[in-house]
């Protein structure tokens, strides 16, 4: 596996990685048709949508590293009560 990839798979690093498996798993199964998967593309679309905000949010706060953990997502996401996405 490239570094690149690596990376990618990385749950510290990549916030959306059940979203984007999800995704990749639903085209697997209905043959490449987009359509239906679009439910699986717009909740990692969301997905991806809310941790960059976090991360622009903690850039402009000052807080390093500017994307959470996955220990720190987790009680990010529990302390809001429901998925934001």
């Amino acid at each position: 596996m490239s570094v690149v990839a690596g990376r990618l798979r990385d749950p510290d690093i990549n916030p959306c990685l059940l979203e984007s498996d999800a995704s990749t798993r639903c085209m697997d199964e209905n043959n490449y048709d987009r359509e239906r998967c679009s439910t699986h593309f717009l909740k990692y679309k969301n997905c991806r949508k809310f941790w960059n905000s976090i991360m622009i949010q903690r850039r402009r706060d000052g807080v390093k590293p500017s994307m959470p953990t996955a220990a720190e997502r987790d009680i990010i996401l529990g302390a809001m009560g429901k998925m934001p996405y």
